[in-house]
């Protein structure tokens, strides 16, 4: 049976009008220092109520966010595409700490399908399969490749590629098109991504093939053969495709690429703000407060390193509202 939103929309409906705007972050960008900024932001609500340091703010505002989803959406699974890249990014800090005998203190995110302490001991006991389907044959060919080959970039591409196809997997099983659009960019994007790694670094076609997963909106056939031809084949092809206007973000630097996908996202979710049904307001908002959580953490780092307000404004998203 298909869920009922209804309430969870309703709620979802008051935390937007919480949300930090563009007047909000000048303010945050214009505070003289840290401190600064942290009062600003303890004012708006964030934080516990005591004096924590900025990464700790960061922390507890994340945890808030899914508290919050946990305890509106009835059936959490309908946001595995959104949680399950955080399994994948546990499958390779676990593999590298068993195998270089060291504990993973602080390596684990815990906003997850598999609890990670759980995923932890079955890769150290080879229990491969107690672990979820979705993730076992994932955790056992990382562990293998890592033991046989020492080789850390095979094993992390191995990993990225299967997180990139079960993301892909859970978009077209849904019934949203939201969904499937951030499915399908976080696909194309990481896909990008990829491919103008590989040529600048002038990998072979089979190891840049081999770390691409397919997607609708890309031939990723011709994105490799681009890529090992270079990065100028990279943006001729892209010229021909939807990420058209994605070109000059790749032409400034890879962290303005990263922005233009936070902003085409934040983009296609807004007129998820007058839908009253469904699961497209909940995702536009987890989205929405997601970028707001990390221009914050920009903004508190920046703030930190002594960088100027014009450097950080360039980082910046667009905000949802």
């Amino acid at each position: 049976m298909q869920q009922d939103f209804t309430y969870a929309v309703a709620r979802v409906r008051f935390r937007e009008t919480k949300l930090l705007n563009g007047a909000d972050l000048d303010s945050l960008l214009s505070a003289k220092d840290t401190d600064a900024v942290m009062r600003i932001l303890r004012d708006k609500g964030w934080g516990d109520n005591t004096d924590t340091a900025p990464d700790q703010i960061i922390s507890i505002e994340e945890k808030k966010l899914w508290d919050f989803v946990d305890e509106t959406v009835t059936d959490r699974s309908v946001l595995d595409f959104l949680r399950v890249p955080d399994d994948f990014h546990n499958i390779k800090a676990a593999v590298k700490c068993i195998t270089r005998d060291i504990e993973p203190d602080g390596l684990f995110l815990y906003n997850t399908v598999c609890d990670p302490d759980k995923l932890y001991d079955c890769i150290k006991k080879r229990e491969y399969g107690d672990l979820p389907d979705f993730i076992a044959d994932t955790a056992r060919e990382a562990m293998t490749v890592l033991l046989q080959t020492s080789d850390g970039q095979l094993c992390d591409i191995i990993v990225d590629k299967a997180c990139m196809e079960y993301v892909y997997k859970l978009g077209k099983l849904s019934d949203s098109d939201i969904v499937r659009l951030y499915c399908e960019l976080f696909v194309a994007s990481a896909d990008i991504k990829t491919a103008v790694r590989c040529a600048k670094t002038g990998k072979k076609p089979e190891f840049i093939r081999r770390a691409m997963a397919q997607c609708d909106s890309l031939d990723v056939d011709r994105l490799a053969s681009a890529a090992y031809e270079g990065y100028d084949a990279i943006i001729s092809y892209l010229s021909t495709t939807r990420y058209r206007t994605a070109v000059e973000a790749l032409n400034t630097s890879m962290s303005a690429f990263e922005k233009w996908c936070d902003d085409y996202m934040t983009a296609a979710m807004k007129p998820q703000k007058w839908e009253p049904f469904g699961i497209g307001a909940i995702v536009a908002y987890i989205i929405a407060r997601q970028n707001e959580i990390k221009a914050v953490r920009m903004i508190l780092s920046a703030k930190i390193s002594g960088l100027s307000e014009q450097t950080i404004k360039e980082r910046l998203r667009d905000m949802y509202v």
